[in-house]
């Protein structure tokens, strides 16, 4: 009965997730088209687009992960289970990481210098 529980609720935090990146894209898209009808302004709202899209893809993959760790943790505690919860938790981590630079240009970790030099030069940080 317990499992049967949790296998629900983890089902409907997986839905939660994809719909997040369902949503997040369709909003992103939305948001993006009246840029997109003006020649001088599709190269800044294609990049805005993407920008988007991929914070909406990282979010979705947040839940999904949060997803997995509840259903190995309360629902298949074997050592099985546990490899593949690694596994599939350090895919998402590298696409994680992958979505991030193409949205920040650069790796996460190297943001302080740029708001190092940012904040040297009198920019906003």
């Amino acid at each position: 009965m317990f499992e049967e529980i949790v296998g629900v609720w983890v089902l409907v935090i997986e839905t939660v997730g994809a719909l997040i990146m369902i949503v997040g894209a369709g909003f992103a898209l939305v948001a993006a088209v009246p840029s997109m009808r003006r020649p001088e302004d599709r190269g800044k709202a294609y990049e805005r687009l993407r920008r988007n899209v991929g914070r909406a893809i990282l979010l979705g993959l947040e839940v999904l992960i949060v997803a997995d760790i509840i259903r190995t943790i309360l629902v298949d505690q074997t050592p099985q289970s546990v490899a593949v919860l690694g596994g599939i938790v350090a895919i998402r981590i590298a696409l994680s990481f992958s979505l991030e630079v193409e949205i920040d240009g650069m790796w996460p970790w190297a943001k302080w210098r740029v708001a190092a030099v940012r904040s040297q030069d009198g920019h906003e940080a």
